[in-house]
Protein backbone atom coordinates (compact mmCIF):
# COMPACT_ATOMS: atom_id res chain seq x y z
CA UNK A 1 0.00 0.00 0.00
CA UNK A 2 1.58 3.15 -0.89
CA UNK A 3 1.59 6.01 1.27
CA UNK A 4 0.28 9.00 -1.16
CA UNK A 5 -3.10 8.11 -1.97
CA UNK A 6 -3.74 11.27 0.68
CA UNK A 7 -2.45 13.11 -1.82
CA UNK A 8 -4.45 15.06 -4.51
CA UNK A 9 -3.46 13.42 -8.19
CA UNK A 10 -3.91 17.13 -9.43
CA UNK A 11 -1.16 19.60 -10.40
CA UNK A 12 -0.35 20.49 -6.75
CA UNK A 13 -0.34 17.01 -5.75
CA UNK A 14 2.38 16.57 -8.61
CA UNK A 15 4.16 19.60 -7.39
CA UNK A 16 4.54 18.40 -4.28
CA UNK A 17 5.94 14.99 -4.98
CA UNK A 18 8.28 16.94 -7.31
CA UNK A 19 9.46 19.13 -4.90
CA UNK A 20 9.74 16.35 -2.37
CA UNK A 21 11.96 14.26 -4.97
CA UNK A 22 14.24 17.25 -5.85
CA UNK A 23 14.58 18.09 -2.17
CA UNK A 24 15.92 14.16 -1.52
CA UNK A 25 17.57 13.94 -4.68
CA UNK A 26 19.36 17.27 -3.50
CA UNK A 27 20.16 15.78 0.74
CA UNK A 28 21.13 12.40 -1.13
CA UNK A 29 23.65 14.05 -3.65
CA UNK A 30 25.12 16.57 -0.37
CA UNK A 31 25.93 13.70 0.98
CA UNK A 32 27.56 11.40 -1.20
CA UNK A 33 29.95 14.87 -2.11
CA UNK A 34 30.98 15.16 1.66
CA UNK A 35 31.88 11.34 1.72
CA UNK A 36 33.82 12.16 -1.47
CA UNK A 37 35.54 15.18 0.30
CA UNK A 38 36.29 13.46 3.14
CA UNK A 39 37.97 10.62 1.56
CA UNK A 40 40.08 13.66 -0.15
CA UNK A 41 41.32 15.00 2.93
CA UNK A 42 42.30 11.75 4.26
CA UNK A 43 45.00 11.53 0.98
CA UNK A 44 48.28 12.59 1.59
CA UNK A 45 48.63 14.39 -1.58
CA UNK A 46 46.00 16.86 -1.22
CA UNK A 47 48.12 19.99 -1.72
CA UNK A 48 49.07 18.48 -5.28
CA UNK A 49 45.68 17.37 -6.07
CA UNK A 50 44.59 21.28 -5.20
CA UNK A 51 47.25 22.57 -7.62
CA UNK A 52 46.57 19.85 -10.00
CA UNK A 53 42.90 21.30 -10.03
CA UNK A 54 43.72 25.40 -9.86
CA UNK A 55 45.63 24.24 -13.33
CA UNK A 56 42.65 22.69 -14.73
CA UNK A 57 40.30 24.99 -13.83
CA UNK A 58 42.78 27.65 -15.43
CA UNK A 59 43.00 26.03 -18.81
CA UNK A 60 39.39 25.48 -18.96
CA UNK A 61 38.92 28.75 -17.99
CA UNK A 62 41.30 29.93 -20.61
CA UNK A 63 39.28 27.90 -23.33
CA UNK A 64 36.00 29.36 -22.74
CA UNK A 65 37.04 32.42 -22.43
CA UNK A 66 39.09 32.18 -26.07
CA UNK A 67 36.15 30.19 -27.77
CA UNK A 68 33.40 33.04 -26.74
CA UNK A 69 35.24 36.00 -26.72
CA UNK A 70 36.44 38.08 -29.94
CA UNK A 71 40.41 39.46 -29.53
CA UNK A 72 40.26 43.15 -30.04
CA UNK A 73 42.17 44.60 -32.60
CA UNK A 74 46.15 45.02 -32.05
CA UNK A 75 46.50 48.52 -31.24
CA UNK A 76 49.85 49.21 -33.58
CA UNK A 77 47.67 48.07 -36.42
CA UNK A 78 44.37 50.20 -35.46
CA UNK A 79 47.26 52.98 -35.43
CA UNK A 80 48.82 51.91 -38.51
CA UNK A 81 45.30 52.14 -40.20
CA UNK A 82 44.54 55.44 -39.02
CA UNK A 83 47.73 56.62 -40.40
CA UNK A 84 46.81 55.68 -43.68
CA UNK A 85 43.66 56.81 -43.66
CA UNK A 86 45.18 60.22 -42.89
CA UNK A 87 47.89 60.11 -45.65
CA UNK A 88 44.92 59.38 -47.96
CA UNK A 89 43.04 62.04 -47.19
CA UNK A 90 46.24 64.37 -47.17
CA UNK A 91 46.58 63.62 -50.46
CA UNK A 92 43.56 64.59 -52.15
Amino acid sequence: MTRDAGWRTGPDGRAVLLVAGLADLAVTTAGSALGAVRGLLRRSDTAELAAEAEHDLIARGRLVLGRWSTAPPAHLEVLAREAVVRRAADDV
